[in-house]
């Protein structure tokens, strides 16, 4: 059973894969090839244990991104002011900090997304199953949600008094600000996503593999420097549905559509101008693979 599994592994991570997966796994070949469209469903998917060892990726590395990452904001809250902590430079420090070591980590098993708007993005590009794609987007909300719910246990009252680290659009922001600040916050990390991990760039520069990470953790932490004030950014729908699930207040829920809505549009626009602006190739094609 253990040689069967190991040889499952090992052949369906080579025929199941993503067609341009991030990271250290992206495409190294200097002779460019254009990988072709990953099928709309692959049912055989289902039957390979990789399929599955990468939904497990993409949930522990949800889960320890809300835990750290609410940790972070938990901390900054309880102070008496933010000099006496890291502050909101600290806090986007640590949500692009641990995106940079989580794709780092999880980029050759399951691409390393940690985020339902990449996952999106990268479907509508055609590099991933629709399979893979809802599979991964469950596993990242189930782990966000345990995220969530581990910090909760740590410090329940201040948990509850501090929103729980909840996204909500700030005093002073209208609704379309805040849909706004994460369709633009949410294109720019889709688009490094994208840029970092073109195979086309791989073929060309072989250090881009190594360096992938580095660019998507930055974006995030610039994005959250700038869209911190006005909606406490998300630009992750995983991260918004865990923490309003286990703070679960009603005001938490008024304007999380945007927190969806948002990002799942930045994501396509980012998809559409990558791959038919930038790379001038066909956003879709006739024929899966």
């Amino acid at each position: 059973m253990a040689e069967n599994r190991e040889e499952d592994v090992r052949l369906g991570a080579n025929k199941f894969t993503e067609k341009q997966p991030l990271g250290t796994a992206a495409q190294t070949d200097k002779d460019y090839k254009e990988p072709p469209p990953a099928p709309l469903f692959e049912p055989g998917e289902l039957k390979s244990w990789s399929f599955y060892r990468a939904g497990i990726a993409e949930f522990v590395a949800t889960f320890l991104f809300l835990y750290i990452t609410i940790l972070t904001v938990m901390g900054v809250g309880r102070s008496k002011n933010k000099c006496a902590s890291v502050g909101i430079q600290g806090i986007a420090w640590s949500f692009g900090g641990m995106i940079f070591a989580l794709v780092y980590c999880t980029a050759g098993i399951s691409g390393g997304h940690i985020n339902p708007a990449v996952t999106f993005g990268l479907f509508l590009a055609r590099k991933l199953s629709l399979t893979r794609a809802i599979f991964y987007i469950v596993m990242q909300c189930l782990g966000a949600i345990c995220g969530a719910g581990v910090v909760k246990g740590f410090m329940d009252g201040p948990y509850q008094r501090l929103q729980g680290g909840a996204n909500i659009v700030q005093h002073g922001y209208t609704k379309g600000d805040g849909l706004g600040a994460e369709i633009v916050g949410t294109f720019i990390l889709v688009y490094t996503v994208f840029s970092a991990t073109d195979a086309k760039r791989n073929a060309r520069d072989s250090h881009v593999p190594i360096l992938a990470p580095l660019p998507i953790g930055f974006a995030v932490f610039l994005v959250h420097l700038a869209t911190i004030p006005i909606t406490g950014t998300g630009i992750n729908p995983a991260r918004s549905l865990g923490a309003a699930i286990i703070y679960n207040k009603k005001h938490a829920w008024n304007d999380h559509w945007i927190f969806w809505v948002g990002p799942f549009i930045g994501a396509a626009l980012a998809a559409i101008y990558h791959q038919i602006v930038i790379r001038a190739i066909p956003f879709k094609s006739s024929r899966a693979c």
